[in-house]
């Protein structure tokens, strides 16, 4: 029985404990606060910052894992490399970890590969982004170079909206860089993320694109399979094998593009790992791609992935001002559709416009009007 450390227990990290269950695995979860997620369903977990170096060496050392699988942004990743080099198997790879952790250094990687990206600068006072951005163009984003789920992410097109997207982006910036990145703002017909698979062999495969839309710099809905242009699949592929290969190790990258009007492919972001707008797979795919992840992280030979059918995912979010415990109403009523299904990822309170759950359905519409009948209100 192969031990799984799993370094952060969301909704992400809770389907994935449960693949890595069902294969034999016995999995200790990791997170900042109890009873996250993840930790419902793992046979062991621990409390603690894993920003603090010594303690998440110390975890290490305490449960000796075959496996480290971090799941979260808010991570030290100078003790993965150094876990690596001491024989720990980092998934997919300690180097992937590390520059992916940090937009700065993946967005790098990802230019010197010679992948399409907007244009781009990093800043890490007020003014040095005032600086930048009047050197890129009108309208720009602009994203702290460490964080998740599109906390402190937003555009800007004046100085005022730039003082303001500056603060915006100190407060939703995890660990302690205090560094900006300010981009070219891309006028994109739409988004796809490219789930990418590479197993230890070097053999690098890809799931169906997934079409996604993102509010406030974070995941709403996605559907499987995207719209896409053959050319399209074909550049976005060739970009996403190129930059896995060059991270290396084994396991699902989440690579998200831009295609604009032109049908151009434009490099956005990459997650080492399951990825939020590909929780549709567990209603389109013969294996989801938390399975994936945990079979190909395990080394064991891929089953051929197919898509069963066309589905769609939508977000259950709490609201802007949601605090404390919760009630869930309306399933009842979201599933007088009978092709529809759902997911409550069982977060323990509430946070403003936090992921509660997911929906899934046959269609984007019939997703969205079962998310609508779906309500998450506070306990007062």
């Amino acid at each position: 029985m192969k031990k799984i450390l799993l370094l952060g227990s969301g909704e992400l990290g809770k389907e994935l404990t449960i693949s890595l269950k069902r294969i034999g695995c016995f999995v200790i979860t990791c997170d900042a606060y109890e009873n996250a997620p993840a930790m419902q369903v793992s046979d062991k977990y621990e409390v603690f910052n894993m920003l603090d170096k010594e303690k998440l060496k110390k975890v290490i050392n305490k449960h000796k894992p075959d496996f480290i699988v971090p799941e979260v942004e808010a991570i030290e990743t100078t003790v993965l490399l150094e876990a690596e080099k001491s024989g720990h198997n980092v998934i997919p790879s300690a180097k992937a970890v590390n520059l992916t952790m940090n937009r700065d250094k993946i967005r790098d990687r990802a230019k010197y590969l010679g992948l399409k990206t907007a244009n781009f600068a990093y800043a890490e006072t007020e003014e040095e982004l005032i600086l930048e951005a009047n050197k890129i163009g009108s309208k720009v984003a602009i994203k702290p170079v460490m964080s998740s789920s599109g906390k402190g992410q937003s555009y800007a097109n004046s100085e005022d909206e730039l003082k303001k997207s500056w603060k915006l982006a100190i407060e939703g910036m995890r660990g302690n860089r205090k560094r900006v990145i300010v981009e070219e703002f891309i006028d994109f017909d739409y988004e796809i993320t490219l789930l990418t698979i590479l197993e230890k062999s070097g053999k690098v495969t890809f799931c169906n694109p997934i079409g996604h839309f993102q509010k406030r710099g974070d995941y709403q809905y996605s559907w499987q399979p995207a719209d896409c242009a053959q050319d399209v699949i074909i550049k976005a592929q060739r970009a996403a094998k190129k930059i896995v290969l060059d991270l290396g190790g084994s396991g699902i990258f989440g690579v998200e593009f831009f295609i604009d009007k032109r049908g151009e492919v434009i490099f956005s972001e990459l997650s080492p790992r399951p990825h939020d707008t590909g929780m549709v797979t567990m209603f389109t795919q013969n294996y989801s791609q938390f399975d994936i992840h945990s079979r190909v992280l395990l080394g064991l030979p891929l089953p051929e992935i197919k898509i069963n059918r066309s589905g769609a995912s939508h977000v259950i979010l709490a609201e802007k001002n949601a605090v404390g415990e919760y009630t869930i109403e309306g399933i009842e009523k979201a599933l007088e559709d009978k092709s529809v299904d759902y997911r409550i990822f069982g977060k323990p309170l509430l946070k403003s416009y936090r992921r509660m759950g997911v929906v899934l359905a046959p269609s984007l519409d019939q997703a969205k009007q079962a998310a609508k009948k779906i309500s998450v209100k506070s306990i007062k």
